[in-house]
């Protein structure tokens, strides 16, 4: 690798790969310290090709979700299933691996934009901004950007487009799909929320087991399916369809019925 070499958006790759080193280090026992990070699926990232691979996932804080992932990615390729053990996976991490931000998040600090440099699209949300509500039309250039991020490499994108829970995938990231046509790899995350503040930076709480499911491929026909059932498809994977609101419901009125039980054997 050249001392100056830059990927396509302009960044300078000796740089980016030192950013990855030093915040890999400063990061990992936030999954494998404080709190224990599980995993599930991992072998599949190590049989992915180089490029033009979309991961999708539900979103519980703004950074800790995308780091944990960047961790996860360069321990399996290193040959560590389920594992981020040892984090000398992080000495030739993969430098073509992007996230999906919205542009605001990444100039609010410093640390937002290091992070940004190590490997954010910003694009401009076309339904919020500075907290309040929008609509504005969608940027080309922004649509472009993903493009040649998918292009180069991997790209990770939280297609609800929030970290709050059961809101709906916008229809943005299936044309992606339909324009682009990538290998779409869903992940499944949980207890991010419970362990970061909304920022993903402040530990909120330690002990808190978190998880990370990495599952197949999905099985989408590029030019036949409408954008109505590759939404469908995503909200499925990712475990935000409404259906599975029901469920977790159902479980948690079954959990207290349990405990009323308990507590009713005990007086």
């Amino acid at each position: 690798m050249g001392l100056f070499k830059k990927n396509p958006f302009g960044h300078i790759l000796f740089l980016k790969l030192w950013l990855i080193r030093l915040l890999g280090a400063m990061t990992h026992r936030r999954f494998k310290g404080f709190n224990q990070l599980q995993i599930e699926g991992s072998e599949i990232i190590k049989n992915l090709p180089d490029n033009n691979v979309l991961f999708v996932s539900n979103h519980q804080t703004y950074f800790a979700d995308v780091v944990a992932m960047f961790h996860v990615f360069n321990a399996s390729l290193s040959g560590r299933v389920d594992s981020i053990k040892n984090i000398g996976y992080l000495w030739r991490p993969k430098l073509n691996l992007y996230f999906v931000a919205a542009k605001e998040t990444m100039k609010a600090g410093l640390l937002p934009k290091v992070l940004a440099y190590a490997g954010s699209v910003s694009i401009e949300r076309t339904w919020r901004a500075e907290g309040k509500d929008v609509n504005r039309q969608v940027k080309m250039s922004d649509v472009s950007n993903i493009a040649k991020a998918l292009k180069d490499g991997w790209v990770i994108t939280f297609p609800q487009g929030t970290t709050k829970p059961w809101k709906p995938i916008r229809r943005g990231t299936a044309h992606i799909i339909k324009r682009n046509k990538p290998i779409v790899v869903p992940i499944v995350i949980d207890g991010f929320r419970r362990s970061f503040d909304k920022k993903g930076i402040r530990i909120k709480k330690r002990g808190i087991l978190q998880s990370m499911e990495i599952k197949k491929p999905l099985e989408i026909d590029y030019e036949n399916d409408s954008i109505e059932k590759i939404v469908e498809q995503l909200e499925f994977a990712i475990e935000q369809h409404p259906s599975f609101l029901k469920v977790i419901s159902v479980a948690e009125l079954k959990k207290e019925e349990e405990l009323n039980k308990t507590r009713q054997w005990r007086y």
